[in-house]
């Protein structure tokens, strides 16, 4: 079955960095889109990142110029690192694809 395993979060002060990692397997991950999610306390579960099978990139307008998604196929493997977090970027960091979800990864950003 389809498993995805999130890995990279933790505690990191405002204008830090982190570089979260989903490992994907079950799947023939090259032909699949996969993005990132986030949870904030109290709130919805948002799309964050998505990066398309060919490579393509979306990004919510929020993290824009400070967040990169990523994807090595050969590894299966999609990656968001994250610059200048704000504490506003805290929460669990999700990954999906295919309708299938990670068991997620926190973030905090403290001020």
């Amino acid at each position: 079955q389809v498993q995805l395993v999130e890995s990279g979060g933790g505690l990191v002060q405002t204008g830090g960095s982190l570089r979260l990692s989903c490992a994907v397997s079950g799947i023939i991950f090259s032909t699949k889109t996969v993005a990132w999610y986030r949870q904030a306390p109290g709130k919805e579960r948002d799309l964050v990142a998505s990066i398309s099978s060919g490579g393509s990139t979306d990004y919510v307008d929020s993290v824009k110029g400070r967040f990169t998604i990523s994807r090595d196929n050969a590894k299966s493997t999609v990656y968001l690192q994250m610059n200048s977090l704000k504490p506003e970027d805290t929460g669990v960091y999700y990954c999906k694809t295919v309708r299938v979800w990670g068991q997620g990864t926190q973030v905090t950003v403290s001020s």
